[in-house]
């Protein structure tokens, strides 16, 4: 539920980029911001859901009129893109409304708009998406097989890749993602591989993170960095490519810049984040290990004006802590990844 805290405490102006833009103490500024639309999802995925989730009241859920306060706010102070998540985003029966809105924000300083789907429903959506003004998508796919991929996520394939033909021939880019968990699916590296490399996708092969249920998680589970590349050299030629300020390390396959890996646990990338977070509910978080977030929607609820919420999020921002490469291992706190948004 939201509740009403009383403001957070205003920095000296010194505490803050000269820009307006939105930095932290540790000199990362903040350029992508993760909009969590719901905390639904119709799938029950081992990393992410627990089995008998409960749902935010509706009524908690941030309206499209607030989405969009919140959100050119965060493009007034530097954030150029911003993709929204869930749960399952096209679960929200008003999003692409939403999507609509979030137009008016190009000429303001947004540059790119995108989404991270499951795509089970993306076969009806990803016209209508593309029409609204949605630039990509990133869908989650765990692996290519139909048993391995029903036992991950408890639900069929076949929908699922039909909507990844449906962005495709909509003209959306698509970028796969892929939790690997041993003994689950690493045997799923080179199918998937192979799979996105014949119909020039990009795949994001992502470590195993200890965001899901309390104790579940075990650092044993993770397929790293560097097994995934010991996999990829029995059949393929890799080479890796400088690094930017992206999450992914990418590695050129068989010639092709397609591939890339996200090493949240063996290779944290934190010292280069630039993203910040708001759930369904307004809550700001600023880095996705976070305990704790900064309830933003719920001051903007009990009445404060924009310069009020401006002074919360860059206040937020500045103490962003370091990230998971300081304080390694789970996090332990209400919000569970399918909450906070990926």
């Amino acid at each position: 539920m939201l509740t009403a805290t009383a403001p957070a405490e205003i920095p000296t102006p010194r505490s803050y980029d000269a820009r307006g833009m939105l930095s932290d103490q540790h000199g990362r500024v903040k350029r992508k911001l993760r909009l969590s639309l719901t905390d639904r999802c119709n799938f029950r995925c081992s990393y992410c859901m627990p089995t008998h989730p409960v749902w935010l009241p509706k009524a908690t859920l941030l309206t499209r009129a607030e989405l969009l306060r919140l959100s050119r706010l965060a493009v007034a102070h530097g954030i150029t893109n911003i993709r929204l998540t869930g749960g399952e985003p096209l679960l929200r029966a008003d999003v692409l409304d939403i999507v609509h809105d979030l137009q008016s924000l190009r000429d303001e300083g947004l540059e790119r708009l995108s989404m991270t789907s499951n795509a089970e429903r993306l076969g009806m959506f990803a016209r209508p998406l593309r029409d609204a003004g949605l630039d990509d998508l990133n869908i989650s796919l765990d692996a290519v097989d139909a048993d391995v991929f029903k036992a991950l996520t408890g639900r069929g394939i076949a929908p699922v890749m039909a909507g990844i033909d449906a962005a495709r021939a909509a003209g959306l880019p698509v970028k796969l993602n892929t939790v690997l968990i041993r003994g689950r699916n690493e045997h799923q590296i080179l199918p998937l591989t192979e799979w996105a490399l014949a119909r020039g996708l990009a795949l994001r092969f992502i470590e195993y993170m200890p965001l899901d249920q309390p104790g579940r998680w075990q650092r044993e589970d993770v397929v790293t960095e560097a097994d995934i590349l010991a996999t990829l050299r029995t059949r393929h030629t890799v080479e890796a490519l400088p690094r930017g300020s992206e999450p992914a390390t990418r590695y050129r396959i068989d010639g092709q810049d397609r591939v890339g890996v996200i090493a949240t646990v063996s290779n944290p990338f934190c010292g280069t984040c630039d993203r910040i977070r708001l759930t369904a509910t307004g809550e700001l978080f600023t880095c996705l290990f976070a305990k704790t977030g900064t309830p933003l929607g719920a001051r903007m609820r009990a009445g404060d004006d924009d310069a009020a919420l401006t002074e919360i999020l860059r206040n937020a921002v500045w103490h962003k802590q370091a990230g998971y490469a300081a304080q390694p291992g789970p996090v332990e706190r209400p919000v569970l990844m399918y909450g906070i948004g990926g």
